[in-house]
């Protein structure tokens, strides 16, 4: 993904119990972390998330991004992802209100807004979520936390990119976008969705 020109890789981890799929756990990760030169940015879609902040940091993740509900004190959480040496991110599913983190954005690098419900790739964007970014931008920025990374996943092309960094975002995490066409391709998928940003 590097050499295609990716920033990022994001890990999706997924537990069947918080989202209805599977995917992989530290052990994976750490044995993939020696084969890449970008930072892992790690979404746990998993419930409990406390008893795995350790492994998952000790197994490469420079960020981890938790769901407000997968345990029951996000503040607490946060702070043990920056003690463990991580940037400490926020995910919102698509229901879930801007105003959730409102009164601890101190201890938040990363809001990460699913434009999809998370689970599966291949879901079409949820306009709806455009709102989601416009009014956490206007949070953060008031707040003055202007730095704080607004990510978006789920649904993300060229096309809706574009809705997406005019609303406020400064990241993108793209899957089925990138991926199609297979390896040959990586590099001109993510170049097209770089090219989002431009005039």
């Amino acid at each position: 993904m590097a050499a295609a020109g990716a920033d990022w890789l994001h890990v999706d981890v997924m537990d069947g119990h918080f989202v209805p799929n599977i995917t992989l756990g530290p052990d994976i990760m750490k044995a993939i972390r020696p084969h890449v030169g970008i930072p892992f940015d790690v979404h746990l879609m998993i419930a409990p998330a406390d008893p795995f902040l350790e492994a998952f940091r000790e197994a490469g993740a420079d960020l981890i991004s938790i769901h407000p509900e997968s345990g029951p004190h996000l503040n607490r959480s946060l702070k043990r992802i920056r003690q463990l040496g991580a940037k400490a991110g926020v995910a919102f599913n698509p229901q879930t209100p801007p105003e959730t983190v409102e009164y601890m954005l101190d201890e938040i690098d990363l809001l990460l807004v699913m434009s999809i419900n998370p689970g599966f790739g291949g879901q079409s964007f949820m306009h709806s979520q455009l709102r989601k970014i416009e009014r956490l931008r206007t949070m953060t920025e008031r707040a003055g936390r202007p730095d704080i990374i607004i990510e978006v996943d789920g649904g993300v092309t060229p096309e809706t990119a574009k809705l997406c960094l005019s609303a406020g975002a400064n990241a993108l995490v793209a899957g089925t976008a990138v991926f199609r066409g297979g390896p040959t391709h990586y590099a001109d998928n993510i170049l097209s969705l770089r090219g989002a940003d431009l005039p």
